[in-house]
């Protein structure tokens, strides 16, 4: 046995296979995909089914994938990553350089296609056979290729040599002299006395040719040909070469590079998964499953990814056939329930999983993940780790509901993961939720928490279902007062969730939350279980009832839900922020502010989150940070010139802090009384700070006056007698005044 070398592995051995049986990693390059395995299944109708690995089609050899990685950054954003991510690109091959030197099935890939057991596995320093008898079933195994080098198939194709290997068969690279000599992939089987996989190529040939679309390889054709000796003939799918690297090729090239545990990046993981799920989305919308994603069945050429390997694929409504899969990205009811839509998006969890960190995700970790403390990159990218959790989650139900959505969660994930790295904000609109209604928590003082009535009120709305049962009735509601909706919706006769929504939100609207408790609890007879909608408006009915953290409960649900979206996470920060959590409330708001520059209430609330835990100055730069183009530009300069001043003690200011304050608001286009007062708030500020200083210690200059005790009153007196100027009423203006007359320093005169 030899010794495993994996970082932190302690005391792990190797096993024939090359696995660790202590860490479950593999030995040289950790692989990113499962060394394919058999493993008996059963269907829920109880017969046995045999799942397979189906084989990868790759154009290319793990010991030169080295030299294949990028060539240098993508020119533009426009074929992959949803126009966010520069993915590198991968240099097209020559197909020629592709083919095997010496095509062999290694030893610890070799299983029996008809019980699954080990075969041709050498013994005593004796390399094992490549063809014989399976010792537990008898069924004969042949690991040998079939086709060599010169011959021709079906008097058309011209075979180089093989590619690969795996579970279906051998695959050639061969040229079509009947199409433009162009270069083609002949996909063969591994044993030609396997009924199952014979089955599943005859399937191939029948409504796989049929399948088109731009990121699934095509298929040309499907033909027979007899091998000299045969009895009979053998069939071999006719697909197009895609001349690129395999999404685990490319990870093996990183690790090769330098370090063992290296990954792929998680923006450039997702960037793949999100090229992928349309192409599964084709499937599923005509009936058919994949079955067997994983990173061995991409491949990118240039900036293009395409899905490779359709042995698998089958009918959504086969109850009959084999089931193909690959240990560590299965689904978990596979073998007591049939593939489904819900099972293949678990292979692209259990895919991102593995392309984004390496993990034991065979044995270990089979149908589970690492945690956050386990996996830094988790820890880091929470929205990104609720993501996985949901995609790969036990129970089908809680998983996403189709490829579109759940693309249009991973996408908003991107967005959050990129701003993270290079702090740009990357705001995209919601499939889900309204923008913002109204900013919370913007006038006011920065030590104040928003009102969670207010809160309640103005945070986004989910948008409308618009396959609802009531969407047409409440299209001819015209009035907006709640309580004329209140009247109307109350005597509807239609019962969609829609109208029952939006009159719980009117009760909400009028305060009425008793009311619209009530509704809620009466949607629960037609609304789905897993509808995150309940759970929203439950958390603004606690949070209206002064009930924060019930409401953080609820809006959390939602967030594991849609982890993709601004608004759950706006919503958790300010029930956080509410129970006296602000360093939750900073982590929130900071997710949403960072990432999308368009909720005001995020800046303010992580403003007030850091001022809550002593950070000043970064509160100041976020208030800083909102844009010249927010109608609440002014609001947040003056309220950074307030955070930056206002110190609970004046001696934790510095001049400079003083300085800086007086240099931003005279740059301020204020009205006059809002000048006024602003600088009256500073210089009084100023001023208690100039009283704990020593005399003559300070240098600077604010809005034009020395820090110095005598110029800092007659800033003032001006100041109040500006405001004395403007106050509205005799009692305001005497007192102003007298301010003034109080404050001015001392003369002969």
């Amino acid at each position: 046995m030899t010794a495993c070398v994996q970082p932190g592995c302690d005391g792990g051995t190797l096993d024939e296979d090359g696995f660790c049986d202590s860490c479950g990693l593999e030995a040289e390059a950790i692989s990113a995909s499962a060394v394919s395995t058999r493993t008996a299944a059963t269907t829920s109708s109880g017969t046995a089914a045999w799942t397979p690995s189906t084989s990868t089609v790759s154009t290319v050899s793990t010991s030169s994938s080295s030299s294949r990685r990028t060539s240098g950054r993508t020119a533009s954003r426009g074929l992959l990553g949803a126009g966010l991510v520069e993915v590198p690109r991968v240099p097209a091959r020559d197909p020629a350089t592709a083919v095997m030197a010496n095509p062999q099935v290694p030893e610890n890939k070799r299983y029996c296609s008809k019980c699954g057991i080990k075969v041709g596995r050498g013994k005593d320093g004796k390399p094992g056979r490549e063809e014989g008898f399976c010792p537990d079933c008898g069924n004969h195994f042949s690991f040998t290729p079939k086709l060599s080098a010169g011959d021709l198939v079906r008097d058309q194709y011209e075979v180089l040599g093989c590619l690969a290997h795996g579970g279906l068969g051998w695959i050639y690279l061969a040229r079509d002299h009947a199409v433009a000599d162009r270069w083609v992939v002949l996909k063969g089987l591994l044993d030609s006395g396997d009924e199952d996989a014979m089955a599943a190529a005859m399937a191939e040939r029948g409504f796989l040719a049929e399948v088109e679309h731009p990121s699934i390889v095509p298929i040309h054709n499907f033909v027979n040909h007899r091998h000299p000796g045969a009895e009979s003939e053998v069939g071999y799918i006719v697909m197009e070469y895609i001349g690129g690297t395999s999404v685990k090729d490319l990870i093996k090239a990183n690790r090769l590079a330098g370090d063992p545990s290296a990954c792929l990046p998680p923006e450039q993981a997702i960037a793949y998964a999100l090229e992928m799920l349309p192409a599964l989305g084709f499937l599923h919308s005509t009936g058919l499953l994949f079955c067997d994603f994983k990173p061995d069945n991409m491949i990118q050429t240039e900036e293009q990814l395409k899905l490779i390997d359709l042995g698998a694929v089958r009918h959504a409504d086969d109850h009959k056939s084999a089931i193909y899969g690959t240990v560590g990205y299965q689904a978990p009811e596979i073998g007591e329930a049939w593939p489904s839509v819900s099972s293949d998006l678990y292979t692209v969890g259990r895919s991102l999983a593995v392309m984004s960190f390496p993990f034991d995700f065979q044995i270990a970790y089979r149908h589970s993940l690492p945690t956050p403390a386990e996996v830094p990159l988790l820890a880091e990218f929470e929205s990104y780790y609720r993501f996985l959790l949901r995609s790969t989650a036990k129970d089908p139900a809680r998983r996403f509901g189709d490829a579109e959505q759940m693309r249009e969660q991973l996408t908003g994930v991107l967005r959050e993961v990129l701003a993270t790295k290079d702090g740009q904000p990357r705001p995209g609109a919601s499939k889900e939720f309204t923008p913002e209604r109204l900013a919370f928590g913007v006038p006011g003082s920065l030590g104040q928490l928003p009102d969670l009535t207010e809160v309640a009120a103005v945070l986004p709305v989910p948008l409308a279902d618009s396959d609802d049962s009531g969407i047409a009735y409440l299209a001819t509601v015209t009035t907006t007062d709640p309580k004329e909706l209140v009247t109307q919706l109350s005597t509807a006769e239609v019962e969609g969730v829609e109208v029952r929504l939006r009159l719980a939100r009117a009760y909400l609207d009028l305060g009425e939350t008793g009311s619209a408790a009530k509704v809620l609890d009466k949607l629960l007879t037609i609304i789905e279980p897993d509808d995150w909608r309940l759970d929203w408006y439950r958390g603004l009915v606690a949070l209206a009832n002064g009930l924060p953290k019930d409401a953080q409960q609820r809006f959390t649900a939602v967030y594991d839900m849609l982890p993709g979206e601004a608004a759950p996470k706006l919503a958790v920060a300010v029930s956080a922020a509410a129970t006296g959590d602000a360093r939750t409330a900073e982590r929130y708001y900071r997710i949403v502010w960072r990432t999308d520059r368009s909720y005001v209430s995020a800046a303010f609330g992580l403003a007030r989150a850091l001022l809550a835990t002593g950070d000043r100055i970064e509160a100041v730069d976020v208030l800083n940070s909102v844009p010249h183009t927010s109608s609440h530009y002014l609001v947040a300069q003056l309220s950074a010139i307030r955070a930056r001043t206002g110190t609970p003690r004046p001696t934790d200011l510095t001049e400079p802090d003083l300085v800086t304050a007086g240099t931003q608001l005279a740059a301020l286009k204020l009205d006059a009384e809002r000048t006024a007062q602003a600088t009256r708030e500073l210089l009084e500020v100023a001023l208690s700070w100039v009283r704990t200083q020593p005399n003559g210690t300070a240098r600077g200059v604010i809005l034009g006056h020395r820090l110095v005790e005598p110029d800092l009153r007659v800033g003032l007196e001006s100041c109040y007698r500006t405001l004395a100027r403007q106050a509205g009423n005799r009692t305001d203006r005497i007192a102003l005044v007298d301010l003034a007359n109080a404050i001015r320093p001392r003369t002969w005169t």
